[in-house]
């Protein structure tokens, strides 16, 4: 039955991944025209776009592997063990967490080179504004704040495996769950103000005409935060987060000074269709899942390993691959996500054509991917390539009578 048991809960929890994913997620929405940059960008746009990537994936993507490879590396040889036991402390608690920052720093330390030279391409392009001490604060900020994570999952699991060496993944598994829940609840309020400042949109028509679109929408907002977001980037952003009494509408400062009130419109209607959709709380619930089924997984790969601190660094090479082989779904899903944030946008404000000008200037300005490769779309996209969107915003144009024509003439 100790067996049995583990085997089960996963089955279960990967059949309620399945059905929440399915039933949550919009597979489609209208049928699209094939995306086609060149109607849209103009070939010196095209070719900065083409040029930057360039430049820049050769860093980040070295970065990438390599923060996989050292994890990996480390935790799936017989390294992971002996770093364990070269720290020679008495008590398991005191090493495990050693371990982790020790880690944590070595992944960090072998990235810096490549990290910077990405950063060097981002400030050349001018999407960088943030001086050097600032960017190496917000890098220790992270590594701060995925040290406490990893060490407080690492230091649960390992206290429970000791203590019920049976059934400490039923607890552990419903304990990530919650921890999942509060922190999506807790992290508009904990962690973004570590990044940013936010202030509250200034009163005058703009504010007025937001708040005006979120009650139109149905959607409750207490209040418009612009973020500083200009003191690290030249990027035009906004986004909801949390969910509740922590959920937040959020702007980026620079998309209120760099684009016209019509298209930040569009972009707080794309918001307001996350918030209408409940995303926030639909992402949560998946992840929530999503760790009550990795840690019965663990259970299932480690067995007995569990009780034993000395597979710490195992551990997290377990999840570093996990999370590697979980993010292909995770950005199939979110890209689905936005898709249907687009079209809520674009019913919400009736403006297919700005809507299509909006998605040329945030791309042209963030200097987007048009065409990624395959794989690089399937690990690393989040969100409908620039291309994807301006079709929606086309079709949705047909669907209802009217023309957007080619921003490009040719």
């Amino acid at each position: 039955m100790s067996e049995r048991a583990p085997r089960i809960a996963a089955v279960l929890l990967a059949a309620a991944l399945v059905v929440v994913i399915t039933t949550t997620t919009p597979w489609h929405l209208i049928d699209l025209p094939k995306p086609d940059a060149t109607l849209d960008f103009t070939a010196a746009e095209i070719a900065r776009q083409n040029q930057f990537r360039h430049e820049l994936l050769p860093w980040s993507t070295a970065s990438w592997a390599l923060s996989l490879l050292v994890p990996l590396g480390i935790g799936f040889s017989p390294l992971g063990r002996r770093l364990y036991d070269a720290i020679n402390l008495r008590r398991w608690y005191y090493v495990a967490p050693i371990l982790v920052v020790v880690l944590g720093f070595l992944a960090s330390l072998v990235t810096l080179p490549t990290d910077v030279m990405a950063e060097r391409v981002t400030r050349k392009y001018g999407l960088s504004t943030e001086d050097w001490g600032l960017w190496f604060q917000d890098r220790a900020t992270n590594w701060l704040l995925s040290a406490i994570v990893l060490i407080a999952i690492t230091l649960g699991l390992f206290a429970l495996a000791r203590r019920w060496r049976t059934w400490w993944w039923a607890t552990a598994a419903i304990t990530g769950a919650v921890l999942v829940l509060a922190i999506s609840f807790a992290y508009p309020v904990l962690v973004e103000p570590r990044f940013n400042d936010f202030t509250s949109l200034a009163p005058g028509p703009q504010r007025e005409q937001l708040l005006d679109l979120a009650k139109q929408d149905g959607v409750p907002v207490k209040d418009v935060l612009v973020a500083d977001a200009s003191k690290r980037t030249t990027t035009l952003n906004a986004y909801v987060s949390g969910f509740g009494s922590t959920r937040r509408l959020v702007i980026y400062d620079t998309l209120l000074k760099d684009a016209p009130p019509a298209q930040v419109r569009l972009v707080v209607a794309h918001e307001l269709g996350h918030a209408a959709e409940d995303d926030v709380l639909h992402g949560t619930l998946i992840g929530a899942l999503g760790a009550a089924f990795a840690v019965v997984l663990l259970r299932l790969i480690l067995r007995s390993k569990m009780s034993d601190p000395r597979q710490t660094a195992l551990l997290l090479a377990l999840i570093v691959a996990g999370s590697t082989l979980a993010a292909p779904v995770q950005n199939l899903v979110s890209r689905k996500i936005e898709a249907r944030a687009d079209y809520h946008s674009l019913r919400l404000t009736n403006d297919p054509a700005d809507f299509v000008a909006m998605q040329h200037q945030l791309s042209v300005a963030n200097i987007s991917g048009l065409d990624p490769s395959r794989w690089r779309y399937w690990m690393f996209a989040n969100h409908p390539t620039p291309p994807e969107r301006i079709a929606m915003g086309r079709a949705w144009a047909t669907e209802h009578g009217s023309v957007v024509p080619p921003l490009v003439r040719r």
